[in-house]
C-alpha cells in the first residue's frame, strides 16, 4: 500500500480517490472548496490538507484531477503547490484533461526537481469514475508508468502507457474528436429515423447490433429519443476539451472540418442555456422543426 495525495475533488475525483481509499492505501485529500473534502472524509478513510504542498508532503504518489490549465499550475506550482514539497523519486500524476503543452511544461519542472510527472488523463465519465472502470491513458517515463500503474489501477479498468509526456494528453484529444463526430451522427440518424416515421426505439435495437454499434448508441441512444440530456459529460466541458484539440491540430497541421463544426453545435447549445446539459444534447438541434 502506498501513500498519495489526492488533490481535486469534484465530479470525477471525489471517487477516484474513495477507490485509492477503498484499495487501502493511505490518502490525503485536497479541494479548494474545503466543504468537499469534509464530505469526502464522512464517508472514506484519509485525511485532508489544507494546500496542496500539504497534501503533497511525503507522498509517494501525488494526484490531481482539475478543471482546466490554469487550475493544474495553480495547484502544482508555486510555495502552495504539490511540487513545493513532494521529494525526489516521487510521481506527479495528473488526471485533468488538458493541453499537451501544459503537461510538457510540468514533466520540465518535476524534472528539475527530481520528481516524475505522468500526464494520465481519464476517459469513462461520472459513471465510470463512481464504478472504478475509467481508462486513463498515459504520457511520461516509462520506470514511473511500472511504478504508478498498479495504484492508477484502484480506479481503471484499463491503463495505457502511450510513450513520452503529454502523449497521455494528445490520446484524451483523440477520444474527444471521435466521440465529437460519433454524438453528432447518433443524433443526425435518429432525427431522421423521426422524421422517415420508424419507431427510433427499434432502430437502435436493430442498428446496434452492426456495423453502427457504438457506446455512444448503446448508453445514450434511447434518452436522446426521449429528449433526456442530463447524463454524464457537460456540453460547458466538452467545449472546454475541444478548444484544445482545435488549438493542438492548428500546432500539428491537422484538419478537422468535424469537431470544428460539432464545436460550433455546442456553442449553439450553450447560447440555450444548455451548457450543463451532457453532451447527447446534439440531438436539441437536429429534432428541431
Amino acid at each position: 500500500m502506498a501513500k498519495v495525495a489526492f488533490i481535486g475533488l469534484g465530479v470525477m475525483g471525489f471517487s477516484m480517490a474513495g477507490h485509492l481509499a477503498a484499495r487501502g492505501h493511505a490518502v490525503t485529500v485536497f479541494n479548494r472548496t474545503p466543504a468537499r473534502s469534509q464530505s469526502w472524509l464522512t464517508t472514506h478513510a484519509g485525511r485532508s490538507a489544507d494546500t496542496p504542498a500539504a497534501a503533497a508532503e511525503d507522498a509517494e504518489f501525488v494526484f490531481t484531477c482539475v478543471g482546466n490549465d490554469a487550475d493544474l499550475f495553480h495547484v502544482t506550482l508555486g510555495p502552495d503547490g504539490a511540487l513545493a514539497r513532494m521529494r525526489p523519486g516521487s510521481v506527479l500524476i495528473d488526471n485533468t484533461t488538458c493541453s499537451a503543452e501544459a503537461a510538457r511544461k510540468l514533466d520540465q519542472e518535476a524534472s528539475k526537481l527530481g520528481i516524475h510527472f505522468l500526464d494520465a488523463p481519464v476517459s469513462g465519465g461520472q459513471a465510470g469514475a463512481e464504478n472504478g472502470k475509467l481508462t486513463v491513458m498515459v504520457g511520461g517515463d516509462a520506470e514511473a508508468f511500472a511504478r504508478a500503474e498498479p495504484i492508477i489501477a484502484s480506479y481503471a479498468r484499463a491503463v495505457v502507457h502511450m510513450g513520452f509526456a503529454g502523449s497521455g494528453q494528445l490520446t484524451k484529444m483523440v477520444n474527444q474528436i471521435c466521440i465529437a463526430g460519433m454524438v453528432q451522427a447518433l443524433a443526425e440518424g435518429l432525427a431522421f429515423a423521426k422524421n422517415a416515421g420508424l419507431d427510433g426505439e427499434r432502430v437502435i435495437d436493430a442498428i446496434s447490433k452492426g456495423a453502427a454499434q457504438s457506446w455512444q448508441m448503446e448508453n445514450r441512444g434511447k434518452t436522446m429519443l426521449a429528449s433526456q440530456f442530463d447524463f454524464g459529460f457537460a456540453v460547458d466541458l466538452m467545449r472546454k476539451d475541444l478548444g484544445i484539440c482545435l488549438e493542438e491540430a492548428q500546432r500539428n497541421g491537422s484538419q478537422l472540418p468535424v469537431t470544428s463544426l460539432v464545436d460550433q453545435y455546442y456553442a449553439e447549445i450553450q447560447k440555450l442555456g444548455g451548457g450543463n446539459l451532457d453532451t447527447s444534447s446534439l440531438m436539441m438541434l437536429v429534432d428541431r422543426h
